[in-house]
């Protein structure tokens, strides 16, 4: 009597195709649907739960087994888990046009989420829904590059609503606190006061002491400003990431 395999196990249906051509020859490898990307990403460790059968085809779809001969010649091995490795690491993952745009539809979603988590209304203070967000972005017409990551796109996409004015929109400012010697206090507070978008808190006593909001971009060179003026001796607290009033912004 035959063993009858899991239902989730089935060899070769719901599968996930990697293809990589190399000596003038096809060589294929079947996986299971997202463990591709996660075994790519270091998520994914264990070879076996990536592959659904340790074979190399010539043709996954049809069943057709690569030739013992040509896998010597081409890969110098007819190991095949070897050779199923570096099909994985070099290959390129195929899609049907179904997923391919079920995954540009999740990015899209994806990056507009960062947007979302990144930015308020300046009139409010407040975070957009995500949906409105999503509506911008159609507006704009932006498409999605699935050879970037998400935050990288994000970026752009933000700086596309703020320059067309397609919505009212800015980066929500981070909260610091900035710590300086009375040395060089009057130096650091004035270079600190160009760069600010405002200065909650000014004390200067025994020390400088500062509480500001900046835009994130500008994290960097305020940093800087601190290490260098101060040689290491002044300090920058992060007090919040994201200065934002609690709530959705309402949709009228």
């Amino acid at each position: 009597m035959p063993i009858k395999q899991p239902t989730g196990q089935k060899r070769l249906t719901n599968v996930a195709i990697v293809r990589l051509k190399k000596g003038g020859k096809r060589f294929e490898i079947a996986c299971y649907p997202n463990k591709v990307t996660s075994w790519r990403n270091k998520v994914e460790t264990d070879i076996d739960e990536v592959l659904q059968t340790p074979a190399v085809f010539v043709n996954v779809s049809k069943g057709e087994f690569a030739k013992s001969e040509d896998l010597k010649k081409i890969f110098d091995t007819d190991d095949q888990k070897a050779i199923c490795l570096q099909i994985l690491k070099k290959g390129e993952l195929q899609v049907t046009e179904k997923e391919r745009q079920a995954q540009l539809e999740s990015s899209f979603r994806d990056i507009a989420t960062i947007v979302a988590d990144k930015c308020v209304n300046p009139e409010t203070n407040r975070p957009y829904p995500v949906t409105m967000i999503e509506k911008a972005m159609k507006d704009l017409h932006v498409s999605v590059k699935p050879t970037k990551n998400s935050k990288q796109q994000a970026l752009e996409v933000i700086k596309q609503l703020t320059e067309k004015e397609v919505l009212n929109i800015q980066r929500a400012y981070m909260r610091l606190r900035i710590i300086v010697p009375a040395k060089e206090g009057h130096r650091v507070r004035d270079k600190v006061k160009k760069v600010a978008t405002k200065v909650e808190q000014d004390e200067f006593d025994e020390e400088l002491n500062m509480v500001v909001l900046v835009d994130p971009g500008c994290y960097r060179e305020l940093d800087d400003v601190v290490r260098t003026e101060t040689r290491g001796k002044g300090k920058i607290e992060v007090l919040s990431l994201k200065e934002v009033n609690e709530g959705e912004e309402a949709i009228e």
